[in-house]
């Protein structure tokens, strides 16, 4: 399915021109405007479904609230911290990145900077500049035999370690997400951070920028490494607390850096950038030509293939998308919006618990969107965002609504002890969604049949026939006798309203539940009340 579309693109930094070629001939409009600034941006967005940006740009929360139509923000690149990811997820917009456009060309100028610290290359190289000739105030140090740490063993990490490797370095690394099974296949020993700082000669770091990483490197880090350690930083300023890594390199604790990123771009203290301990660059890893091509191509190929439904790459605050976008998962969206409806419909707009299980194999994947979708249903005429499945969750939360997933291996013995008629359905793959709000509790149950989305059971009742869930629907719980439908025929009649369809549930103790299709919803539902226990209605 296609998860959005976009008609108009704005790239406000220079891209590779393939970038720009890729869009057009996908029938998509793109202006170039480099150099904006911040005001300008603003007056410039309101027209642009989508954004296209390198390091430079500022998308901040004022631009994005400013972007009336903006659906997407994409990064030429891998590092997003130029954009307010979470205002954009909160609107809704799609954040994505490049992360494979650069891998070779950081990894490339990561692995320069180990050469040139333990050569002192590029300081060799200013004093010949200067007319000197000074072969012993450069001694260096070979690289074979030595100890390599690198923090973050994602795809950059990996490619300086199998680079380094062929140097006869010993690569030893940290990373909370990647097993160390798996960073073994490429030679390196994963341990903690705890037991790597005083095993190094060198140690790089490749991690985003979040709280949990900036300052990693810091004062009581570097007490804690080799005498001498040289340190590279080739992934984002911050990462390396600037102070501490100068108060180290005073101090001969530290032996020398390498230096591509700052915390502030172009740095606002030279201090670092003078010491002569240290290799700098202007952030350069993502500067080549190949790289640059790759990126400006990755980008504009991501976006198009979003468009198409073919694939999802790079969305950074939509992982819940990268599932849904297969064609066999639209109507499974739509019936978790429409059993979000039809809880909202039962439960009102309060402040609620809400339990959304995916049942069934095929759903195992599923259930992500599937909550996300719900949630969609279940605030989509409240909030004063417009909701979708990239803000739903994060809205969700916002309104007071506390969500809980559940994995469906949880429901399989539930599932198996199903006997009633609906239970084969149920039995091969359903949502189920409980609200719990005001100490009251409301469960809809819901499945696929032949793409169309179909109620199976409401509040306890088991539908003989699934109810479509589509068009204007009423729904009512009254005692089971055979006055009811003249009576329900007569209240609609009066109203103005055809009868399209009409569905009951089992009865459970002399009640049950019913469903009525209609040409229209009833004005006065007051009407329908007064001959039944309880009544909702929506349109769908």
């Amino acid at each position: 399915m296609a998860v959005a579309t976009v008609r108009r693109i704005l790239i406000s930094e220079i891209v590779d021109p393939c970038c720009k070629q890729i869009l057009q001939e996908n029938g998509i409009a793109v202006t170039e405007k480099q150099n904006l600034s911040k005001d300008e941006l603003i007056a410039e967005i309101k027209g642009y479904e989508g954004l296209i940006v390198r390091s430079a740009t500022k998308v901040t929360a004022d631009v994005i609230n400013a972007a009336e139509d903006l659906k997407i923000i994409g990064r030429a690149g891998t590092g997003v911290d130029n954009v307010d990811v979470e205002a954009a997820t909160k609107k809704g917009i799609i954040v994505m990145n490049t992360p494979s456009g650069n891998t070779t060309s950081a990894a490339e100028l990561t692995c320069g900077m180990i050469v040139s610290l333990s050569r002192q290359i590029p300081q060799a190289f200013m004093s010949m500049k200067a007319g000197n000739w000074d072969r012993k105030k450069f001694m260096g140090a070979e690289l074979y035999g030595k100890t390599l740490g690198i923090v973050g063993l994602g795809r950059i990490g990996k490619e300086v370690a199998i680079r380094m490797q062929s140097f006869g370095m010993k690569t030893v690394g940290y990373d909370p997400i990647i097993p160390p099974e798996v960073t073994a296949t490429f030679g390196v020993e994963q341990m903690s951070l705890e037991r790597l700082w005083p095993l190094c000669d060198y140690i790089t770091v490749h991690t985003p920028l979040m709280p949990s990483t900036t300052g990693l490197l810091n004062d009581e880090s570097f007490a804690r490494c080799r005498k001498g350690v040289k340190v590279i930083n080739c992934a984002r300023g911050g990462i390396i607390d600037e102070a501490a890594l100068l108060r180290a390199l005073e101090s001969g604790q530290c032996g020398g850096a390498g230096l591509d990123v700052f915390i502030d771009e172009p740095p606002k203290d030279w201090s670092l950038v003078n010491h002569p301990g240290v290799v700098s660059c202007p952030h350069l890893g993502a500067n080549t030509k190949e790289a640059q091509i790759r990126c400006g191509r990755d980008i504009a190929t991501q976006i198009v293939e979003m468009m198409q439904g073919k694939s999802l790459i790079g969305a950074v605050n939509a992982q819940v998308l990268t599932a849904a976008i297969a064609p066999e998962s639209r109507p499974w969206i739509k019936l978790g919006e429409a059993l979000g409806s039809v809880g909202t419909a039962c439960a009102g707009q309060v402040k609620s618990e809400v339990q959304i299980t995916a049942l069934g194999q095929s759903l195992k994947n599923a259930a992500g969107y599937l909550s996300a979708a719900v949630v969609v249903g279940l605030l989509k005429d409240s909030s004063k965002n417009a909701v979708n499945l990239v803000n739903a969750l994060p809205l969700a939360k916002e309104a007071g609504v506390t969500v809980c997933c559940v994995s469906f291996k949880s429901f399989l013995n539930k599932i198996a002890s199903h006997q009633s008629d609906a239970a084969p359905m149920l039995a091969q793959s359903a949502c189920e969604v409980e609200i719990s709000a005001n100490g009251v509790s409301h469960k809809v149950v819901g499945s696929v049949q032949g793409d169309v989305p179909v109620l199976l059971e409401l509040n306890g009742g088991l539908f003989r026939q699934p109810v479509p869930l589509t068009g204007n629907l009423i729904f009512f719980k009254a005692l089971a006798n055979p006055q009811l439908v003249p009576s329900v025929a007569g209240v609609l009649t009066a109203a103005g309203l055809q009868m399209e369809s009409f569905s009951t549930s089992a009865a459970i103790a002399g009640e049950q539940w019913c469903s009525v299709g209609v040409s229209s919803l009833l004005g006065d539902l007051n009407t329908l009340k007064v001959h039944v226990k309880e009544a909702l209605q929506l349109s769908l």
